[in-house]
C-alpha cells in the first residue's frame, strides 16, 4: 500500500516554491562562469559600474527576507541553507541538464531538482521536485535512474516520491546512479522529460546534511 503523507507535502511544498522563487537567479549565476570582460574605453573609465537590474517582483515571494546561502558547489549540484522563520533548512539543489517537451517548445517555469533536510520536521533527504507547469490533476509523475522507477505524487506544481517507504532507496540510487530523468504531464496536456546528471550530488548532500547536524 502506498504511503502518502498530504501533511507533509502540502508543508514541503511551501518550502520549495519559497526557495525556487528566490533561487532563480541566484543559483543560475554560481553555475555559469562568467565571460571575460572587455577591456572599458578609456572615456568610460570613470563612470561608476552600472547597478544589476532588481528582480522583477513576481521573482520573489512577499517574505523576501529569505536569502537561501550557498554553501559550496560540485558539478550541477550546488548544497545551500537558510533559515525562515528561524528553523534551519539545508538542501542540494539543481537545474536540469536538458529539458523538453511534447509538443516542442512549450515555455515553463524554471524546473529545480531538490534533496531536502528540514530538521524541525524531522525531515531528512526529501526528494521533490518544481516541474516548471501544474501537473495534470491527480496524475503521477516518474522518477527513473537506470531501469529502476519511481512514482512521484503531484500537487500542483511540486512532485515527491508517493511510497515514502521507498524514499532512501532512491537516493541510494541516485548516489550509485549517473543521470536521473523525471517525466511528468500539464494540465494542458504537455508532457515533459528532464534530465539530471547526478555527479557532485553525493558531496553536496553530505555537505547539506552536515550543516543541518
Amino acid at each position: 500500500m502506498l504511503s502518502i503523507d498530504l501533511k507533509r507535502f502540502v508543508g514541503a511544498r511551501g518550502a520549495l516554491v519559497l526557495f525556487a522563487t528566490i533561487l532563480a537567479s541566484s543559483v543560475a549565476s554560481a553555475q555559469q562562469t562568467p565571460a571575460p570582460a572587455k577591456p572599458a574605453p578609456k572615456a568610460a573609465a570613470a563612470k561608476p559600474a552600472p547597478v544589476p537590474a532588481a528582480p522583477k517582483a513576481e521573482a520573489r515571494p512577499a517574505t523576501g527576507e529569505v536569502q537561501p546561502t550557498l554553501i559550496a558547489q560540485y558539478g550541477d549540484w550546488g548544497a545551500y541553507y537558510a533559515a525562515p522563520g528561524g528553523k534551519k533548512i539545508c538542501f542540494a539543489i539543481a537545474k536540469p541538464k536538458s529539458a523538453q517537451t511534447n509538443p516542442a517548445g512549450r515555455k515553463r517555469d524554471p524546473v529545480w531538482l531538490f534533496v531536502s533536510d528540514r530538521p524541525a520536521e524531522n525531515v531528512h533527504n526529501e526528494v521533490s521536485v518544481i516541474i516548471g507547469y501544474p501537473f495534470k490533476a491527480s496524475t503521477d509523475a516518474t522518477a527513473e535512474i537506470g531501469s529502476t522507477k519511481f512514482a512521484m505524487y503531484t500537487l500542483n506544481d511540486g512532485a515527491w516520491i508517493k511510497n515514502v517507504a521507498e524514499e532512501a532507496r532512491m537516493v541510494e540510487a541516485m548516489r550509485k546512479g549517473s543521470d536521473l530523468t523525471i517525466k511528468g504531464m500539464s494540465g494542458h496536456g504537455t508532457e515533459s522529460t528532464d534530465q539530471y546528471a547526478l555527479k557532485g550530488l553525493s558531496q553536496a548532500m553530505d555537505r547539506a546534511d552536515q550543516e543541518c547536524k
